[in-house]
Protein backbone atom coordinates (compact mmCIF):
# COMPACT_ATOMS: atom_id res chain seq x y z
CA UNK A 1 0.00 0.00 0.00
CA UNK A 2 1.50 3.15 -1.12
CA UNK A 3 2.30 6.20 1.58
CA UNK A 4 -0.21 8.99 1.84
CA UNK A 5 0.96 12.11 1.58
CA UNK A 6 -0.90 14.29 3.86
CA UNK A 7 -0.72 18.11 4.30
CA UNK A 8 -2.90 21.32 3.92
CA UNK A 9 -1.69 22.16 1.12
CA UNK A 10 -2.26 19.96 -2.22
CA UNK A 11 -1.46 20.16 -5.85
CA UNK A 12 -4.31 20.56 -8.28
CA UNK A 13 -3.92 20.32 -12.15
CA UNK A 14 -6.31 22.40 -14.05
CA UNK A 15 -5.60 21.39 -17.61
CA UNK A 16 -4.21 18.55 -19.53
CA UNK A 17 -4.06 17.92 -23.33
CA UNK A 18 -1.77 16.55 -26.04
CA UNK A 19 -2.60 17.34 -29.68
CA UNK A 20 -1.03 15.90 -32.73
CA UNK A 21 1.24 18.36 -34.18
CA UNK A 22 3.01 16.69 -37.58
CA UNK A 23 5.65 14.49 -36.28
CA UNK A 24 5.27 15.95 -32.60
CA UNK A 25 2.58 15.44 -29.90
CA UNK A 26 2.00 19.06 -28.07
CA UNK A 27 1.81 18.93 -24.21
CA UNK A 28 0.38 21.85 -22.12
CA UNK A 29 -0.60 21.66 -18.35
CA UNK A 30 -1.36 24.04 -15.98
CA UNK A 31 -1.89 23.85 -12.00
CA UNK A 32 -1.92 25.51 -8.71
CA UNK A 33 1.62 26.12 -6.94
CA UNK A 34 2.32 25.58 -3.33
CA UNK A 35 1.93 29.56 -3.19
CA UNK A 36 -1.21 29.34 -4.38
CA UNK A 37 0.13 30.63 -8.36
CA UNK A 38 -1.65 29.13 -11.36
CA UNK A 39 1.81 28.13 -13.20
CA UNK A 40 1.38 26.31 -17.05
CA UNK A 41 3.75 25.29 -19.52
CA UNK A 42 3.59 23.70 -23.30
CA UNK A 43 6.18 21.98 -24.82
CA UNK A 44 6.57 19.36 -27.91
CA UNK A 45 7.52 15.68 -27.74
CA UNK A 46 8.78 13.59 -30.83
CA UNK A 47 6.70 10.52 -31.85
CA UNK A 48 9.81 8.30 -31.56
CA UNK A 49 10.10 9.44 -27.77
CA UNK A 50 6.63 8.75 -27.16
CA UNK A 51 6.56 5.35 -29.13
CA UNK A 52 9.63 3.78 -29.46
CA UNK A 53 12.36 4.97 -26.74
CA UNK A 54 11.06 2.04 -24.81
CA UNK A 55 8.61 0.59 -26.69
CA UNK A 56 10.09 -3.08 -25.10
CA UNK A 57 10.22 -2.45 -21.39
CA UNK A 58 8.08 -4.96 -20.13
CA UNK A 59 8.15 -5.89 -16.21
CA UNK A 60 10.83 -8.82 -15.87
CA UNK A 61 9.62 -12.53 -15.75
CA UNK A 62 12.11 -14.63 -14.42
CA UNK A 63 11.58 -17.85 -16.30
CA UNK A 64 11.80 -15.57 -19.45
CA UNK A 65 14.95 -14.17 -18.90
CA UNK A 66 16.46 -17.17 -18.17
CA UNK A 67 15.39 -19.29 -21.24
CA UNK A 68 16.85 -15.93 -23.00
CA UNK A 69 19.76 -15.87 -21.45
CA UNK A 70 20.69 -19.46 -21.55
CA UNK A 71 20.16 -19.55 -25.43
CA UNK A 72 22.73 -16.70 -25.83
CA UNK A 73 25.10 -19.23 -23.57
CA UNK A 74 24.46 -22.06 -26.02
CA UNK A 75 25.05 -20.05 -28.69
CA UNK A 76 27.98 -18.46 -27.27
CA UNK A 77 29.68 -22.33 -26.73
CA UNK A 78 28.53 -23.25 -30.29
CA UNK A 79 31.15 -20.65 -31.43
CA UNK A 80 33.58 -20.87 -28.49
CA UNK A 81 33.64 -24.53 -28.19
CA UNK A 82 35.03 -25.49 -24.91
CA UNK A 83 37.78 -27.38 -24.97
CA UNK A 84 38.58 -31.07 -23.71
CA UNK A 85 35.02 -31.12 -22.34
CA UNK A 86 31.12 -30.39 -23.19
CA UNK A 87 27.86 -28.78 -22.00
CA UNK A 88 25.14 -30.53 -20.56
CA UNK A 89 21.74 -28.72 -19.69
CA UNK A 90 19.50 -30.19 -17.73
CA UNK A 91 16.15 -29.44 -15.99
CA UNK A 92 16.57 -30.00 -12.66
CA UNK A 93 13.47 -28.34 -9.30
CA UNK A 94 11.71 -26.92 -12.75
CA UNK A 95 15.29 -25.05 -13.21
CA UNK A 96 17.89 -25.48 -16.10
CA UNK A 97 21.49 -26.14 -14.57
CA UNK A 98 24.68 -26.47 -17.13
CA UNK A 99 26.75 -29.50 -16.17
CA UNK A 100 30.24 -30.03 -17.76
CA UNK A 101 32.00 -33.06 -18.59
CA UNK A 102 35.07 -34.53 -19.63
CA UNK A 103 38.05 -37.00 -18.61
CA UNK A 104 40.32 -34.01 -17.89
CA UNK A 105 39.26 -32.69 -14.50
CA UNK A 106 41.44 -29.77 -14.98
CA UNK A 107 39.56 -29.19 -18.55
CA UNK A 108 36.39 -29.46 -16.81
CA UNK A 109 37.10 -26.93 -14.02
CA UNK A 110 38.35 -24.41 -16.83
CA UNK A 111 35.49 -25.48 -18.80
CA UNK A 112 33.36 -24.45 -15.70
CA UNK A 113 34.82 -20.80 -15.17
CA UNK A 114 34.42 -20.47 -18.56
CA UNK A 115 30.71 -20.94 -19.01
CA UNK A 116 30.30 -18.66 -15.24
CA UNK A 117 31.91 -15.77 -17.10
CA UNK A 118 29.83 -16.17 -20.35
CA UNK A 119 26.76 -16.43 -18.30
CA UNK A 120 27.74 -13.07 -16.33
CA UNK A 121 28.64 -11.55 -18.66
CA UNK A 122 24.78 -12.61 -20.67
CA UNK A 123 23.13 -11.40 -17.81
CA UNK A 124 24.51 -8.14 -17.22
CA UNK A 125 23.84 -7.62 -21.03
CA UNK A 126 20.02 -8.63 -21.30
CA UNK A 127 19.34 -6.75 -18.12
CA UNK A 128 21.37 -3.19 -19.23
CA UNK A 129 19.35 -3.90 -22.82
CA UNK A 130 15.92 -4.52 -20.61
CA UNK A 131 16.58 -2.28 -18.23
CA UNK A 132 16.29 -4.21 -15.19
CA UNK A 133 18.52 -4.44 -12.39
CA UNK A 134 19.07 -6.49 -9.30
CA UNK A 135 17.92 -4.32 -5.82
CA UNK A 136 18.24 -5.17 -2.06
CA UNK A 137 15.80 -3.40 -0.02
CA UNK A 138 17.09 -1.83 3.62
CA UNK A 139 16.11 -4.96 5.07
CA UNK A 140 17.99 -7.00 2.78
CA UNK A 141 14.97 -8.69 0.51
CA UNK A 142 16.06 -9.11 -2.96
CA UNK A 143 14.94 -9.39 -5.95
CA UNK A 144 14.73 -7.35 -9.49
CA UNK A 145 13.01 -4.04 -10.59
CA UNK A 146 13.07 -1.45 -13.46
CA UNK A 147 16.69 0.42 -13.67
CA UNK A 148 15.28 3.94 -13.03
CA UNK A 149 18.78 5.92 -13.24
CA UNK A 150 19.37 4.30 -16.38
CA UNK A 151 15.95 4.90 -17.70
CA UNK A 152 16.23 8.71 -16.60
CA UNK A 153 19.72 9.02 -18.18
CA UNK A 154 18.43 7.51 -21.77
CA UNK A 155 15.34 9.85 -21.27
CA UNK A 156 17.07 13.42 -21.03
CA UNK A 157 17.44 14.08 -24.66
CA UNK A 158 14.07 13.31 -25.10
CA UNK A 159 13.15 15.91 -22.56
CA UNK A 160 15.56 18.41 -23.43
CA UNK A 161 13.21 20.67 -24.78
CA UNK A 162 11.79 21.71 -21.65
CA UNK A 163 15.05 23.25 -20.54
CA UNK A 164 14.50 26.65 -22.25
CA UNK A 165 10.95 26.86 -21.60
CA UNK A 166 11.26 26.36 -17.93
CA UNK A 167 14.42 28.63 -17.53
CA UNK A 168 11.89 30.88 -19.54
CA UNK A 169 10.46 30.83 -16.08
CA UNK A 170 12.36 30.86 -13.31
CA UNK A 171 16.43 31.54 -13.76
CA UNK A 172 18.78 28.46 -13.53
CA UNK A 173 20.66 30.78 -10.98
CA UNK A 174 18.26 29.54 -8.55
CA UNK A 175 18.63 26.23 -8.15
CA UNK A 176 15.86 26.00 -5.15
CA UNK A 177 13.48 27.57 -7.20
CA UNK A 178 13.70 25.57 -10.56
CA UNK A 179 13.89 22.62 -8.28
CA UNK A 180 10.47 23.36 -6.84
CA UNK A 181 9.08 24.42 -10.15
CA UNK A 182 9.71 21.36 -11.72
CA UNK A 183 8.26 19.60 -8.10
CA UNK A 184 4.89 21.18 -8.88
CA UNK A 185 4.73 20.20 -12.04
CA UNK A 186 5.22 16.79 -11.62
CA UNK A 187 3.47 16.59 -8.03
CA UNK A 188 0.58 17.54 -9.61
CA UNK A 189 0.28 15.26 -12.39
CA UNK A 190 -2.01 12.57 -10.98
CA UNK A 191 -0.81 9.34 -8.45
CA UNK A 192 -1.48 5.56 -9.17
CA UNK A 193 -0.35 3.05 -6.56
CA UNK A 194 2.71 1.48 -6.80
CA UNK A 195 2.61 -2.05 -7.00
CA UNK A 196 5.61 -3.80 -4.65
CA UNK A 197 8.67 -2.51 -6.10
CA UNK A 198 10.24 -6.53 -6.10
CA UNK A 199 7.21 -8.79 -6.61
CA UNK A 200 5.92 -6.50 -9.58
CA UNK A 201 9.16 -6.29 -10.60
CA UNK A 202 8.06 -2.90 -12.50
CA UNK A 203 4.49 -4.13 -13.71
CA UNK A 204 2.78 -0.18 -13.60
CA UNK A 205 6.15 1.83 -13.95
CA UNK A 206 5.50 4.78 -16.68
CA UNK A 207 8.98 5.50 -18.27
CA UNK A 208 8.98 9.82 -18.56
CA UNK A 209 7.36 10.20 -21.77
CA UNK A 210 5.16 7.45 -20.75
CA UNK A 211 4.32 8.97 -18.11
CA UNK A 212 3.58 12.41 -19.36
CA UNK A 213 1.59 10.33 -22.35
CA UNK A 214 -0.83 9.14 -19.75
CA UNK A 215 -0.77 11.81 -17.22
CA UNK A 216 -0.38 9.57 -14.43
CA UNK A 217 2.50 7.67 -12.45
CA UNK A 218 3.27 5.53 -9.36
CA UNK A 219 5.91 7.25 -7.03
CA UNK A 220 9.38 5.36 -9.18
CA UNK A 221 7.99 7.11 -12.43
CA UNK A 222 7.10 10.28 -11.16
CA UNK A 223 10.70 9.82 -9.19
CA UNK A 224 12.26 8.87 -12.46
CA UNK A 225 10.50 11.66 -14.85
CA UNK A 226 11.71 14.39 -12.36
CA UNK A 227 15.19 13.03 -12.00
CA UNK A 228 15.24 13.24 -16.04
CA UNK A 229 13.99 17.00 -16.12
CA UNK A 230 15.98 18.20 -13.22
CA UNK A 231 19.19 16.22 -15.17
CA UNK A 232 18.04 18.32 -18.35
CA UNK A 233 18.29 21.28 -16.43
CA UNK A 234 21.23 20.95 -14.73
CA UNK A 235 23.60 18.47 -15.80
CA UNK A 236 26.95 18.47 -13.71
CA UNK A 237 24.52 18.39 -10.27
CA UNK A 238 24.68 14.93 -8.32
CA UNK A 239 21.80 13.51 -7.77
CA UNK A 240 20.17 10.19 -5.75
CA UNK A 241 17.24 8.13 -5.89
CA UNK A 242 15.89 7.30 -2.30
CA UNK A 243 14.04 4.18 -2.05
CA UNK A 244 11.81 3.15 0.99
CA UNK A 245 9.38 0.82 1.43
CA UNK A 246 6.53 1.53 -1.03
CA UNK A 247 7.95 4.86 -2.08
CA UNK A 248 10.86 6.74 -3.73
CA UNK A 249 12.33 10.37 -3.70
CA UNK A 250 14.99 11.97 -5.07
CA UNK A 251 17.93 13.76 -3.60
CA UNK A 252 19.94 17.10 -4.99
CA UNK A 253 23.77 17.65 -3.99
CA UNK A 254 23.30 21.60 -2.60
CA UNK A 255 23.47 22.62 0.70
CA UNK A 256 20.41 22.34 3.44
CA UNK A 257 19.54 24.67 6.00
CA UNK A 258 17.99 24.36 8.96
CA UNK A 259 14.98 22.34 9.26
CA UNK A 260 15.30 20.79 6.04
CA UNK A 261 16.03 17.01 5.65
CA UNK A 262 19.16 15.39 3.75
CA UNK A 263 21.34 12.53 3.86
CA UNK A 264 24.63 12.04 3.17
CA UNK A 265 26.17 9.29 0.99
CA UNK A 266 29.66 8.52 -0.31
CA UNK A 267 30.74 11.85 0.95
CA UNK A 268 28.23 13.56 -0.85
CA UNK A 269 25.28 15.77 0.86
CA UNK A 270 22.05 15.51 -0.72
CA UNK A 271 18.95 17.66 -0.10
CA UNK A 272 15.59 15.48 -0.27
CA UNK A 273 12.65 16.18 -2.41
CA UNK A 274 9.37 14.59 -2.90
CA UNK A 275 7.82 14.78 -6.33
CA UNK A 276 5.00 12.21 -5.84
CA UNK A 277 2.14 14.76 -4.86
CA UNK A 278 -0.59 14.96 -4.04
CA UNK A 279 0.80 16.91 -1.49
CA UNK A 280 2.67 19.73 -2.52
CA UNK A 281 6.32 19.35 -0.49
CA UNK A 282 8.67 21.94 -1.06
CA UNK A 283 12.70 21.23 -1.64
CA UNK A 284 14.14 20.28 1.45
CA UNK A 285 10.40 18.31 2.77
CA UNK A 286 9.36 15.08 3.34
CA UNK A 287 5.98 13.31 4.30
CA UNK A 288 5.99 12.61 7.55
CA UNK A 289 6.39 8.52 7.27
CA UNK A 290 9.15 9.26 4.46
CA UNK A 291 11.22 11.92 7.29
CA UNK A 292 10.88 8.95 9.83
CA UNK A 293 12.01 6.22 7.66
CA UNK A 294 15.15 8.52 7.07
CA UNK A 295 15.79 9.23 10.11
CA UNK A 296 15.40 5.76 11.08
CA UNK A 297 17.75 4.43 8.19
CA UNK A 298 15.03 2.48 6.29
CA UNK A 299 16.13 3.48 2.88
CA UNK A 300 18.52 2.65 0.01
CA UNK A 301 20.38 4.94 -2.16
CA UNK A 302 21.32 4.54 -5.91
CA UNK A 303 23.56 7.65 -7.04
CA UNK A 304 22.55 9.77 -10.60
CA UNK A 305 25.50 11.17 -11.36
CA UNK A 306 26.35 12.42 -14.78
CA UNK A 307 29.30 13.78 -17.12
CA UNK A 308 27.66 16.76 -18.06
CA UNK A 309 27.14 15.71 -21.61
CA UNK A 310 23.71 16.49 -22.18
Amino acid sequence: MALLLITSVHAKQFSFTKKVQEDNYNFSYQWLDRDKVRQSISFNLSKPALFERFRMLKPYQGEFAQKTILRTIKKQLRQQPLIGAHAVFKQQQGETVIQVKGLDEEKVAAAYQKIKIIEQEVTKKYFQKNYYQRFTTHDQQTGIKVDHVNIALDSVSDLKVLKPIILDRVSIENIRKVTNFVLSFVQSIPYSTLESRLTSSGAGFNPPAKLLWENQGDCDSKMTLTATILRALMPRIDMAMIYIDQHAFIGIAIPSKANEVSIEFQGINYLLAEPTGPALYKLGSLAPESELAINQGRYVVEEFHSDGSY
